[in-house]
């Protein structure tokens, strides 16, 4: 995960923030996967447009799957620096996009 943002409320501004962290954090190429969940506030114009205008296609996940809105600790501490991923070669993802400098990873 590198871009995610927190707030009181979900909305079309709260997604976009994370979207732009995301940007900001990796200069994705173009038709890089970006990953949400079907809140409404991921199907706004704000966010398709965002989107859109840097590149980057949508992905959404299943229906009421509870880690798609995930806080911080779960993110940060475990999910990029702890969990060792299958797909990854039993790696973190921090280790492995340490390993493939050119790989762009965007939630």
């Amino acid at each position: 995960m590198v871009g995610w943002s927190i707030d009181s409320t979900q909305t079309a501004a709260l997604v976009t923030n994370a979207l732009g962290m995301a940007i900001s954090n990796r200069s994705p190429a173009s038709g890089t996967i970006i990953h949400s969940d079907h809140g409404v506030q991921f199907t706004s114009w704000a966010f398709t447009d965002r989107a859109r205008k840097s590149g980057p296609v949508p992905s959404m996940g299943s229906i009421g799957d509870c880690y798609d809105n995930a806080i911080f600790d779960y993110l940060e501490i475990f999910h990029n620096r702890r969990r060792r991923h299958s797909a990854l070669g039993m790696r973190t993802p921090i280790e492995y996009e340490m390993m493939q400098p050119s790989i762009q990873l965007v939630a």
